[in-house]
């Protein structure tokens, strides 16, 4: 079992920046590929950006290319989602998810691909 904890949500102007970050415990963190994904009232789970376990490969969706960046401390047992230009349209609740892999390079773009979930922060941005 993997436990994620994500914070770092809140309420940001548009143009604005918030870090996410996502704190997992409870297996090998190293070995886990890990992706941020957002929920607006009313849609679906979309995915955002997903890295691999060694952080050397990541994935972002075209909607936050350019504008989001996904990163890992495997000392820390953290995953960061720095976002930057924030729209209003970013707004939706944020959630990582976790799922165990054996090649350093994976990572995963389907909600179904993931074992793992935190709760979710909320993020809000106002124009």
């Amino acid at each position: 079992q993997v436990q994620l904890v994500e914070s770092g949500g809140g309420l940001v102007q548009a143009g604005g920046s918030l870090r996410l970050s996502c704190a997992a415990s409870g297996r090998t963190f190293s070995n886990y590929a890990m992706g941020w994904f957002r929920q607006a009232p009313g849609k679906e789970r979309e995915f955002v950006a997903a890295i691999s376990w060694s952080g050397g490969s990541t994935y972002y969706a075209d909607s936050v290319k350019g504008r989001f960046t996904i990163s890992r401390d495997n000392a820390k047992n953290t995953v960061y989602l720095q976002m930057n230009s924030l729209k209003p349209e970013d707004t939706a609740v944020y959630y990582c998810a976790a799922r165990g892999v054996g090649s350093g390079t994976t990572y995963y773009t389907s909600k179904g691909s993931y074992y793992y979930w935190g709760q979710g922060t909320q993020v809000t941005v106002s124009s």
